[in-house]
């Protein structure tokens, strides 16, 4: 439930607010390296592209359209 509610924050937030809760920010914040860097930046990528494909979803988007829009989406969740 946490990490759902990260990436809404993620999807709904903008400006400086949302650097620190990108997948980024918040291995930032969290002062990780190494491994544990590693495997929480892959662990919310994969949660941010699967809200971004659920969001695609429930607009309706097809296509290119839907890729555009997951593509975007995935990467400002990550923070790269």
């Amino acid at each position: 439930m946490r990490i759902m509610a990260f990436i809404v924050a993620v999807l709904v937030s903008a400006g400086s607010a949302q650097a620190a809760e990108t997948c980024k920010g918040n291995a930032d914040d969290t002062k990780l390296s190494g491994a544990a860097r590693t495997s929480l930046m892959t662990k919310c990528e994969k949660d941010s592209t699967a809200a971004c494909e659920t969001t695609a979803t429930e607009r309706k988007l097809a296509g290119a359209a839907r890729t555009s829009f997951v593509t975007k989406c995935a990467k400002d969740a990550s923070g790269t």
